[in-house]
């Protein structure tokens, strides 16, 4: 069980920075269909050399995630097998239908801001469980001392996948580049910003809730939120890393690079104009920060130190 669920938690990682880059390469409609792909399991017959390119990186997503889900499933038939996180199997095999349903939707509701947006969660939280079933199937060494951890890491946690959905928000409603300067957005700090058609959640893509075409200053709410609230992240993910130095130091060390390493990749990504490569490493690096909060958690919560 353990080989399986770490199989899995490697194949959902993969899962989740391809489906990055299938969107964040105009290929999220490169099938219009569902499960298919113009009515067949295989794109082949596309004259259009770019629309067959976008067709087989859909395609090959969907496949790479069909695979996680039959995976998830002999994870949860095991467990029920062996009498080991049965609720936890249970709950991934319930996430991974929901995910299913919510890549139906993107493509059927033509990438819709907030099912794009729950989408990444939906794989952002079978990561996360994969990692919570993947260390427990591992031993470690009992210390009731990390327990000292669980509020400030449970916190910073929420406050991390706040700034993911916020991120996630940017990237569905192409919002990446609506403040393009740094440290200032358009040549100021407070920009003239529309939060409410921005963060209006039921609306078709590029429109408001009116159906009117949403504003630049839409778009720069959008952007700026995320990036004002990236440094209370920031701030957070610091002191978590600081008070976890004398009970997991190595972890502590991880959480840092990680976090600084993220926030270089988003100031990277408006500086150079939002390219592919640095695009796609953003969003591994935010699953990255959150699998490496996730094992904190994991160890504070269940009172243990990784194992030498």
């Amino acid at each position: 069980m353990k080989a399986l669920s770490i199989l899995a938690l490697a194949l959902a990682f993969v899962v989740v920075v391809v489906g990055a880059y299938v969107r964040l390469s105009d290929a999220g409609l490169g099938c219009p269909d569902w499960p298919f792909c113009y009515g067949k399991p295989l794109p082949t017959q596309i004259a259009h050399p770019d629309a067959l390119a976008k067709a087989w990186k859909e395609m090959g997503h969907r496949y790479l995630a069909g695979t996680l889900g039959v995976l998830i499933l002999a994870l949860c038939v095991l467990a029920w097998r062996k009498r080991r996180s049965r609720g936890l199997a249970t709950a991934l095999v319930l996430v991974v239908l929901l995910q299913a349903a919510l890549g139906m939707w993107t493509v059927t509701l033509l990438l819709k801001p907030a099912i794009v947006t729950a989408h990444l969660i939906g794989g952002m939280a079978t990561l996360s469980l994969l990692l919570w079933l993947a260390l427990g199937e591992s031993p470690h060494a009992s210390d009731t001392s990390v327990r000292a951890l669980r509020v400030l890491a449970a916190t910073t946690l929420a406050v991390v996948g706040v700034q993911v959905i916020l991120g996630g928000w940017v990237s569905a409603n192409y919002a990446a580049l609506a403040c393009p300067d740094l440290p200032l957005c358009r040549g100021t700090l407070i920009p003239e910003m529309d939060f409410a058609n921005a963060f209006h959640i039921v609306r078709e893509l590029g429109q408001t809730a009116q159906g009117e075409l949403l504003t630049n200053e839409a778009l720069t709410a959008i952007h700026w939120t995320h990036r004002v609230f990236a440094l209370v992240a920031l701030t957070m993910v610091f002191v978590t890393a600081t008070r976890a130095r004398r009970v997991l130091p190595r972890l502590s060390g991880a959480l840092a690079l990680v976090v600084l390493a993220q926030f270089a990749l988003g100031v990277s990504n408006v500086l150079f104009g939002l390219p592919l490569p640095l695009a796609a490493a953003h969003n591994a690096g935010a699953a990255l920060l959150i699998a490496t909060l996730v094992v904190i958690n994991f160890f504070a919560f269940r009172g243990l130190r990784p194992s030498e």
